[in-house]
């Protein structure tokens, strides 16, 4: 329990004082399900842990529609109540902000960050473009998430979709990069359109330790639609040695592109 919200996550083994785990957050209106398949790859080498946002999944609902910073506070606090003291992060779409955010009140919390797919800068992409693109995107992922879009979409429901949607659309994650003083890795899908290559690269450049993976064939929902290529992309990234600097040296997917700010 979260401030009174029973939050439900995956777990693939309990924290492991010799090993960094992992946790997987998940984009708008869906659940840990999405995060699933990422998380069965990354489990025979670390733990990992995929919570389901307060209103979505199988978690509770809050009152209202949380806030970046809501849900970045709930996220804290299902840490601290399954006593993860600090963890590698991961996150696609709408989870980067809640972990950029994440790391900006509870720094304690975040060993290095995996950003991927991140939604694009506000100030550069209306709501509109946005979901056009989204739905040209698609095109381009595993059929079978439709699925897993629709029932998770229902269980959230319009309203809370449509809040969540705008407190997405207004958040500046830009404004927050340069204060994440922890490792990063940004990765975006060479077929995912919702991303801007050009905002993937200041995110990058505006990270103080960051470096860009472009995973070939891959779109914005790559931990579902191709998780074994994502793994492959960030693995290196999560094995780094404990206080590593950039620049990382990092092999993705066959054929893709690393590269630092």
């Amino acid at each position: 329990m979260v401030d009174g919200i029973a939050m439900h996550a995956l777990v693939s083994a309990e924290p492991d004082a010799g090993r960094m785990p992992v946790v997987l957050v998940h984009g708008l209106g869906m659940s840990s399900r999405y995060m699933a398949p990422l998380a069965a790859c990354l489990a025979r080498d670390v733990p990992v842990f995929a919570p389901d946002l307060p209103g979505f999944g199988r978690s509770s609902d809050p009152p209202r529609a949380l806030t970046v910073p809501g849900m970045a506070a709930a996220l804290a606090g299902w840490m601290d109540a399954m006593r993860i003291g600090r963890a590698t992060l991961v996150g696609n779409s709408l989870g980067c902000e809640v972990l950029v955010e994440l790391g900006l009140q509870r720094p304690d919390l975040v060993e290095r960050l995996v950003l991927q797919g991140p939604t694009p800068d506000p100030e550069h992409a209306s709501p509109l473009r946005q979901i056009s693109l989204f739905l040209l995107t698609s095109l381009f992922e595993r059929p079978s998430i439709a699925r897993v879009a629709l029932v998770d979409y229902l269980r959230a429901g319009v309203w809370r979709y449509a809040r969540t949607f705008r407190h997405m659309t207004r958040y500046r994650m830009a404004a927050g990069l340069p204060q994440i003083a922890v490792p990063a890795l940004v990765v975006v899908g060479a077929r995912d359109y919702l991303v801007p290559r050009a905002w993937a690269e200041r995110m990058t450049r505006l990270l103080p330790q960051a470096r860009l993976v472009t995973v070939p064939r891959a779109a914005h929902g790559m931990n579902y639609s191709h998780p074994r290529e994502m793994r492959d992309a960030i693995l290196p990234f999560l094995r780094a040695p404990p206080g590593a600097t950039r620049p990382y040296r990092s092999r993705s997917a066959p054929g893709a592109a690393a590269r630092g700010p």
